[in-house]
């Protein structure tokens, strides 16, 4: 066969001169030869030919994305991650056994046109399913378990539980019980340390950091807790809260949070936050002897943690502002409260981090929008007193 080939191309080669002579006599030069080589070249090219087909079904199988088909098997809950990419939420149906491969899911959330929409939560989902049927699946709302749940700013501890006993079917009193002991929710022994020589009253006030939450079905109220928790320790950890306000304030992070509170509860708008904590600061720190805070706000936290509605602050009884009953009194008591009153967003954690630069100890609302307009001295401050009567801001003018 190789000879026979041989001379094939030999014939292209050197036309006329053969170098073999097994013809058969009388035939004519080089035609049965050539025959056969062409008959051999076709085969050689029909099995190159074959050999290019099945290699490309191989390679190509090697670029398909490993599929279930059908619509999956056993059931099961998987939830989602806030912010997660396609990808992300790949692995974790992979993980599951929900779909076979990541690249899979990919693609197929790709041709789905609200394939991107998919929403952190915990899904009804089923092991096995195609990519597809996961896709459209965690799309249905009915698939969904959980919904989010968005705790604002500045909300009390008891605020907090009734709104997450809602949304969780889980008792109020299991949170409250829960909360008895915040250092076994995870925060740490040192944020109940105060540097002004006062009483930390410890609670999981303030711990409890504001967000939307997509909490997992299976947890119990210590569960939730503590995912709220982290979620205070991780941001305060990402401002570097705690290193700043005892380096640069030389206050310990318990009273920088007190004062975050604080200023979270009185500032009407953004802008005034870091001058509200400068205030509180200011107040309880610069001044020799040191002033009362007198905050309307840590009336209301009394009346609210005794069961009562808050009021405006111009319905506030002198009574109810004095009350000597009240550990959180900052109307005749110096200095800050026993704990926070409120537990504060990111905007007022950095306020008390970084608070204004200014000697201004007063501060009162003057607009209907929120603002505060600040005060050196009391003569300046009752101008501004005056200047929020004529607004319709204060309640008790004359």
């Amino acid at each position: 066969m190789i000879d026979e080939l041989d001379l094939a191309f030999d014939e292209h080669a050197e036309k006329g001169k053969p170098r073999h002579r097994r013809g058969a006599r009388g035939a004519k030069k080089g035609t049965g030869k050539s025959g056969i080589a062409f008959v051999m070249a076709f085969v050689l090219l029909a099995a190159l030919g074959g050999g290019v087909y099945f290699g490309y079904n191989k390679v190509k199988g090697f670029f398909t994305a490993a599929d279930y088909d059908g619509t999956g098997g056993e059931a099961i809950q998987v939830s989602i991650e806030k912010n997660a990419t396609l990808t992300d939420i790949g692995n974790v149906l992979v993980e599951a056994d929900v779909v076979k491969s990541t690249k899979a899911f990919v693609n197929a959330a790709d041709e789905n046109p609200k394939g991107k929409n998919v929403q952190s939560g915990t899904y009804n989902l089923k092991k096995q399913m195609s990519a597809e049927s996961a896709v459209t699946l965690l799309l249905d709302p009915k698939a969904r378990v959980t919904r989010g749940l968005t705790l604002r700013e500045g909300l009390t501890m008891m605020q907090t539980f009734d709104l997450l006993a809602k949304a969780t079917k889980i008792p109020v009193d299991d949170f409250v019980e829960a909360a008895k002991d915040p250092e076994d929710l995870g925060v740490p022994s040192f944020w109940f340390n105060r540097r002004d020589n006062k009483q930390a009253k410890k609670s999981v006030e303030g711990f409890l950091f504001p967000d939307t939450y997509e909490f997992d079905p299976k947890l119990d109220a210590k569960g939730v807790l503590e995912v709220m928790v982290a979620k205070f320790m991780d941001t305060t950890a990402e401002l570097g809260f705690v290193d700043t306000v005892q380096k640069n304030l030389s206050v310990s992070p318990f009273e920088a949070l007190i004062v975050a509170s604080l200023a979270q509860a009185e500032s009407g708008a953004a802008a005034d936050t870091p001058k509200i904590a400068r205030v509180a600061y200011n107040r309880t720190y610069k001044q020799k002897p040191a002033m009362p805070l007198q905050f309307d706000v840590t009336a209301n936290y009394w009346l609210q943690l005794k069961g009562s509605a808050a009021k405006h602050s111009g319905q506030l009884s002198p009574q109810e502002l004095n009350d000597p009953k009240n550990p959180y009194n900052s109307v005749s008591q110096t200095g800050l409260t026993p704990g926070p009153i409120d537990n504060p967003g990111k905007a007022a954690l950095e306020a008390a981090m970084k608070p204004a630069t200014g000697p201004w100890l007063f501060f009162v609302a003057v607009d209907k929008k929120g603002n505060s307009a600040f005060a050196v001295t009391d003569a300046e401050h009752e101008k501004n007193i005056d200047k929020a009567c004529a607004n319709g801001i204060q309640l008790q003018c004359d």
